[in-house]
């Protein structure tokens, strides 16, 4: 057999330095674009003079204000048809409905949604004119929402729904 000298392929590991140099350009231009796009949409103050408390180009770490939290109160709601309220339980979410006066009304929806926090047992002492009163729930709801609920529960009959 002949003897052949090695064969060299040229070119091949100049091409894979110029692929991963461009690959670094391209990483570093990327970068810089980046960064002056931040820069320019950074925070600005109004009145035009320049603002001494921050850097430009740096994070703008500004107080996240504090979110008020709801408070929710319990409010004991009576519910026109007492048959109704016997299938609750606590947990479950409920939409209340006012009737109006009479149901001669229109109805429209007081409280969307609301946890049921307890179904207190009727009184052994009431006769027959208790269940038509209808019976008690008592609902989680926010102060504004229980503010509604005693002022129609006053004016109006109440139905649940469940959700």
């Amino acid at each position: 057999m002949p003897h052949f000298a090695p064969v060299r392929v040229r070119g091949a590991r100049g091409r894979l330095h110029r692929l991963v140099r461009h690959r670094r350009r391209l990483l570093a231009a990327g970068l810089v674009v980046t960064a002056a796009a931040l820069v320019a949409a950074g925070p600005h103050s109004e009145a035009g003079e320049p603002d001494t408390r921050r850097a430009r180009g740096h994070p703008v770490a500004e107080p996240v204000p504090e979110r008020q939290s709801t408070r929710f109160v319990a409010a004991p709601v009576r519910i026109a048809d007492a048959a109704t309220v016997r299938l609750l339980r606590p947990g479950d979410r409920i939409d209340v409905v006012s009737t109006g006066d009479g149901g001669t009304g229109g109805t429209s929806v007081l409280a969307r949604g609301v946890r049921v926090t307890e179904v207190p047992e009727p009184v052994a002492g009431a006769g027959a004119g208790a269940a038509a009163d209808g019976a008690l729930v008592v609902v989680s709801v926010p102060r504004e929402t229980a503010h509604r609920l005693v002022g129609a529960g006053t004016t109006a009959r109440l139905a649940v729904a469940l959700c």
